[in-house]
């Protein structure tokens, strides 16, 4: 055990070889963690978004702030009478479009996928560049989506100046559906 050192109204037992070792092994494993949590960080779709660095051209946080749409605002536009309509445009899977998707929507295709991007292209080539698009996903959480960043990246290369991305922060179950906005189910 370590030698006690008396100073007025303190005790302070000095450390024995081993326990310094502990301490510092564990002060070096400690080190290593948090150089890998830095590293992590540094490199995750989150640091890119709010650290000014650039996200994959592919992940949802490459769409900018004033290209997304709110579900509420995309609902009222919708609803409202005489006013132009976007094409809305669900780029997810084909399995979630069936099950429910944003009433009037039609599908285009996963964005993740060649085909879909394809697909995507099929149906957009005939309209003006400047139509009123709209595209969704809505197939998970928006920091993981696979298909909303490379289908806005592929209107935008196509020369589409008016295309907003849905902003579904968890998914279509719980941002619109579960807000009671119209969908439709099958096809």
């Amino acid at each position: 055990m370590g030698s006690i050192h008396a100073k007025p109204g303190y005790y302070f037992r000095q450390p024995t070889g081993e326990e310094n070792a502990m301490r510092f092994g564990f002060v070096r494993s400690s080190g290593s963690i948090a150089i890998l949590a830095i590293f992590l960080a540094a490199h995750s779709p989150l640091h890119a978004q709010f650290n000014g660095g650039a996200p994959s051209p592919d992940s949802a946080f490459s769409i900018p702030a004033a290209q997304l749409l709110q579900p509420e605002e995309l609902n009222r536009i919708l609803q409202t009478k005489g006013a132009d309509k976007p094409l809305v445009l669900q780029v997810g899977s084909h399995m979630l479009f069936a099950q429910a998707h944003i009433a009037g929507s039609e599908y285009a295709g996963a964005g993740s996928q060649q085909d879909g991007l394809n697909q995507l292209k099929k149906r957009v080539t005939a309209l003006p560049r400047k139509a009123f698009i709209v595209i969704y996903c809505g197939c998970c959480p928006w920091n993981r989506c696979p298909n909303i960043g490379a289908a806005f990246r592929q209107l935008h290369d196509l020369g589409f100046t008016n295309v907003k991305a849905l902003y579904l922060a968890d998914n279509l179950g719980t941002n619109w559906v579960d807000k009671g906005y119209p969908i439709d189910r099958g096809q």
